[in-house]
């Protein structure tokens, strides 16, 4: 249920995100005027969070064979690709809420076209999650405590940090759930189970 309470204003914040805008923000250069991974502090802590929700995206997206792209378990709700399409469009739009530009022709009605398209999902999940730790990189641990609107709520940029982080984990969750329903294990699941039998087998 808190899916609607965070989507919906996510989907017009989006829609407002990637329309064109003559403010000085939209004139800002498309990249982060800063790279640097930090090592420590609530940008650290919080691209560490975000890489594991990235590890899990990318490798599901890449076991799910490409036939399940389309599939949805009812009418009226997000396909396997659609998902993943969410979350590349949501980690460009999040990215620009917190003072970084898509890149430059970016658009985002042709990645949910292309939702059904398996290399073309991978590798937009991939640059989307690139593009974000970018973003996250570009800011300043000081302004940690200062206003910030994010999924329509006045909050501060920590507590942004922590609505992305349960957003992108509902929709790794379901994500997971798709996947099960169609008999896909997760690779990391599986591994786990491998590791588990290796270690119950009888030492010669």
């Amino acid at each position: 249920m808190r899916c609607k309470l965070v989507c919906f204003p996510l989907l017009a914040t989006l829609s407002l995100t990637f329309v064109g805008s003559t403010s000085a923000q939209d004139k800002a250069a498309d990249k982060p005027t800063s790279s640097t991974a930090p090592t420590s502090g609530p940008r650290a802590e919080f691209i560490q969070e975000m890489a594991y929700y990235e590890q899990r995206f990318t490798r599901l997206a890449e076991a799910v064979p490409a036939e399940k792209y389309s599939w949805r378990p009812a009418e009226g709700v997000r396909s396997i690709g659609e998902v993943y399409a969410h979350i590349v469009a949501a980690n460009y739009g999040l990215a620009r809420a917190l003072g970084t530009q898509p890149p430059a022709g970016f658009d985002p009605k042709a990645i949910t076209a292309a939702a059904n398209d398996k290399p073309k999902i991978v590798q937009a999940l991939k640059d989307s999650f690139a593009h974000f730790r970018q973003a996250v990189a570009a800011l300043n641990d000081a302004d940690a405590d200062k206003p910030q609107k994010m999924f329509g709520q006045q909050t501060t940029l920590r507590g942004s940090f922590i609505l992305i982080t349960g957003h992108t984990g509902e929709h790794l969750g379901q994500s997971i759930a798709y996947a099960r329903a169609n008999s896909i294990v997760p690779p990391w699941t599986e591994e786990a189970q491998q590791q588990q039998k290796q270690a119950e087998k009888p030492k010669p």
